[in-house]
C-alpha cells in the first residue's frame, strides 16, 4: 500500500443504498492497517455528515472525521449571512448553517427573496418544489447544485440522481448553475483543505463513474482507480481511462497490494 490517502466514493463504492458491497468495509480496514488515510469523498448531499458516519459505522467502518460530501463544498459558496434556498436534503442546510448562512426549506411557499438557491439529490422533489426554486433563480438569486450526476446507484439499479433534479431547475430558468461537487473545484479545495495540501501523486482516488471520480482524479493531479460494482458495469471501456481497474474494493485493495505507483 503505497498511498497515504485513498479517497473512496461511497455509493457504489463502499455501498449501494446503505448496504455494504461484500468485502468493502474489511478493504478499508485493510488500507488503514497498511498505514493509508481513508476519506470518504461522496457526492450524496442528502444526508447529515452524523447520518453519513453513522451508517458507516453500522456496516462495520467506523468514518468519524473522515466524510467529505459535495454539501460542504456547496456551503463553500454561499456567504455567511446568506438566506439559502435548500432545494435540497438535510445534509445541505446542516451545511449551510455550519457556513453561517440561513437554509430556508425548499417547499416554504412564503420563502420570499433569497441570495442563492443550492439543489441537490432529495426523494421530496416535487412540481411545487421546482416551482418555488426556479422563482427565486429567476428573481435573482444564484442557482448552485451539489452535483450533476444523473443517476444514483442502487441495489435494484440506478435511479434518477442530482443531476437529473439540476436539470429541471436549470431547464426552467435558463440558468447556467455552478456545481460544487466532484470534479469541481470546491470539492477538490475542500478535500485537499481536509488532508492538509499534501502532494497530490500520494492520493488515490477510488471510483465508479469515470465522468465523476476519474474526472476528479484529474482534477486533484492524482491517479483514479475504477471500481465495477456501481454504475460502470465490467468490461465498458471508459474516459477517462483509469490507472487501477478492478471488479470491486476488495479486488482493488489485493491489486494495490502488488501494484507500482501510477505515473
Amino acid at each position: 500500500m503505497r498511498f497515504a490517502a485513498v479517497l473512496c466514493d461511497l455509493d457504489g463504492v463502499v455501498w449501494l443504498a446503505r448496504q455494504a458491497i461484500p468485502g468493502a468495509p474489511e478493504a478499508v480496514a485493510a488500507l488503514r492497517a497498511a498505514g493509508s488515510q481513508v476519506l470518504f469523498v461522496t457526492n450524496n448531499s442528502s444526508a447529515s455528515i452524523g447520518d453519513q458516519e453513522g451508517a458507516l459505522d453500522a456496516i462495520g467502518i467506523p468514518a468519524a472525521g473522515d466524510v467529505i460530501t459535495s454539501a460542504m463544498a456547496a456551503a463553500l459558496l454561499v456567504a455567511p449571512g446568506e438566506r439559502v434556498l435548500v432545494c435540497a436534503g438535510e445534509g445541505v442546510a446542516e451545511a449551510v448553517s455550519g457556513r453561517g448562512g440561513h437554509p430556508v426549506d425548499g417547499s416554504d411557499e412564503t420563502a420570499g427573496a433569497v441570495d442563492a438557491v443550492v439543489v441537490g439529490f432529495h426523494t421530496s422533489f416535487d412540481y411545487t418544489r421546482l416551482r418555488i426554486a426556479a422563482s427565486a433563480v429567476l428573481a435573482g438569486a444564484r442557482l448552485i447544485a451539489t452535483n450533476a450526476d444523473p443517476t444514483y446507484p442502487t441495489p435494484a439499479g440506478p435511479i434518477p440522481g442530482g443531476g437529473s433534479i439540476l436539470a429541471a431547475v436549470a431547464t426552467a430558468t435558463g440558468a447556467t448553475p455552478v456545481i460544487a461537487g466532484k470534479p469541481f473545484a470546491p470539492m477538490a479545495e475542500t478535500v485537499l483543505d481536509a488532508l492538509g495540501r499534501p502532494d497530490p501523486a500520494t492520493l488515490l482516488m477510488v471510483g465508479d463513474r469515470p465522468s465523476t471520480d476519474g474526472q476528479f482524479a484529474i482534477a486533484l493531479g492524482c491517479p483514479f482507480a475504477l471500481v465495477r460494482s456501481g454504475v460502470t458495469p465490467p468490461g465498458v471501456v471508459m474516459d477517462p481511462r483509469p490507472h487501477l481497474d478492478a471488479l470491486d474494493l476488495a479486488a482493488l485493495v489485493a491489486l494495490v497490494g502488488t501494484a507500482e505507483p501510477p505515473h
